[in-house]
């Protein structure tokens, strides 16, 4: 499985969840209307990798801690969004848990109380 293929399994697992392409990538949103995971495969740079909503200083702390796994994604990233790159290791126990919190930050807490 390709890291499109399990990113959106990681996605659409979770309630509510569509998917359709914005500014040309697969990108992931609660209840059709808002965004909590955007694809980006070479996104303005050479890198495979996604972008996703954020706790406050979440994105700060995993980037200064890993930036070979991490990063400041442009557009979002001055909003608290993280970008995790997917053309290196995955941990994908360690992206599933990014995911759900991206949802979690998203969703309103009728649908995080549904969460697997």
């Amino acid at each position: 499985m390709d890291a499109l293929e399990r990113l959106r399994e990681l996605c659409l697992a979770l309630p509510e969840t569509t998917e359709r392409l914005s500014h040309g990538e697969p990108t992931w949103f609660v209840r059709d209307k808002k965004t909590f995971v955007m694809f980006a495969d070479h996104h303005h740079d050479d890198r495979l990798a996604f972008w996703c909503a954020a706790a406050p200083g979440v994105q700060e702390e995993m980037v200064a801690e890993d930036p070979e796994h991490f990063f400041r994604p442009p557009y979002v990233g001055h909003r608290g969004w993280l970008g995790v790159y997917l053309d290196v290791e995955v941990d994908w126990a360690e992206v599933e848990e990014i995911v759900a919190d991206a949802y979690r930050r998203i969703a309103p807490k009728s649908l995080v109380a549904r969460m697997p």
